[in-house]
């Protein structure tokens, strides 16, 4: 089973109001020895729902990430890249040489 952990690196705000106008996240997928994972930034404008920078934690931001980003789709890009991992399609080398 494939375990994904979502992470917020680096928020960016005006300094004026705190709004967060740009997150920096990292996603990580691991399954036994295979693992990989993605870097991004997510983009945002004032909005309605607007909350204030002290009152912000890191599940609500991951949440905001995950809606803009589609949670479902990251996760299976991920579990795509480890099933590749876990049965390659191609390989390099010679055939006189041992690994």
């Amino acid at each position: 089973m494939t375990t994904f952990n979502w992470q917020i690196v680096q928020m960016d705000r005006i300094t004026s109001d705190g709004f967060v106008f740009t997150v920096h996240y990292n996603v990580g997928a691991i399954e036994g020895i295979y693992q990989s994972s993605t870097y991004g930034t997510t983009s945002y404008t004032p909005s309605e729902t607007y909350m204030p920078y002290e009152d912000l934690t890191q599940e609500i931001v991951v949440g905001w990430v995950q809606a803009t980003l589609g949670k479902d789709a990251v996760e299976a890009n991920l579990q795509s890249q480890i099933d590749a991992l876990k049965a390659p399609v191609q390989e390099s080398g010679v055939p006189w040489a041992t690994a």
